[in-house]
């Protein structure tokens, strides 16, 4: 693939956040190799991905979840919710079995989420999405990941949010962007145009402070605009 200008002049910068080194320096490797991305540092802990990010801020930070210290949620909230680096986008790498993590570091800022295993190419991919501005989610994943969290009583649960102020049309597409549809998708859904699901999506974004997509879908099942999914009562 030939690289677009755009691409060769302003290359993506990425931060790579994870504790074990092999897997730091293969996705250097994979990253380098890549025409329009570069990696700019590496970080052993989320103490370190902070004070990197600060210093000379990336576009993107691949950012694992568990790293001694600072954990990568920790690490993503700092990120997302300092001046100096609102700009930065996270993507964060993670198994299956880390549901509550991931619905916390969404919450936390960042802007999606790819499993461990995932192709070097659906990776690189993922990168340029999140660098554009875009949220990256798997519609599925992402819903039995919100999900299965919104079952687990606990005391750090947020209060529910309100949708004050949100036209009964963008809650509509709200609900759609919870479920995962693309702007393509809620447009045939609705019978609208894509530049009117754009401009919904961007009056959501304002009105409701959220930096993505991925920060509406959490608005939508905190509201309880999306309703969860119970589990059956009884055996």
């Amino acid at each position: 693939m030939t690289p677009s200008p755009e691409l060769s002049a302003n290359p993506v910068k990425v931060l790579i956040a994870d504790d074990q080194v092999l897997l730091r320096g293969s996705l250097r490797v994979l990253v380098d190799a890549e025409p329009g991305l570069v990696t700019t540092a590496e970080a052993a802990t989320g103490t370190e991905a902070v004070r990197s990010a600060r210093q000379n801020p990336p576009d993107v930070v691949l950012m694992d979840v568990r790293m001694p210290g600072m954990d990568g949620i920790e690490a993503t909230r700092h990120i997302c919710g300092s001046p100096e680096t609102a700009n930065v986008k996270v993507l964060i790498l993670t198994m299956f079995d880390l549901d509550g993590y991931v619905y916390a570091a969404l919450r936390a800022g960042a802007s999606g989420f790819l499993l461990k295993d995932t192709p070097p190419a659906e990776l690189l991919a993922a990168v340029r999405v999140i660098a554009a501005g875009d949220a990256l989610l798997a519609p599925a994943v992402t819903r039995r990941l919100i999900a299965e969290f919104a079952r687990r009583p606990g005391p750090t649960r947020p209060l529910p949010r309100t949708l004050d102020g949100v036209t009964e049309r963008e809650r509509e597409v709200l609900a759609l962007i919870a479920r995962g549809l693309s702007n393509t998708e809620i447009a045939e859904r609705l019978y609208l145009g894509i530049a009117t699901v754009k401009t919904h999506v961007s009056h959501l974004l304002a009105k409701l402070d959220a930096r993505d997509r991925a920060q509406l879908v959490i608005v939508a099942y905190e509201s309880g605009l999306v309703a969860v999914a119970r589990p059956p009562i009884g055996p």
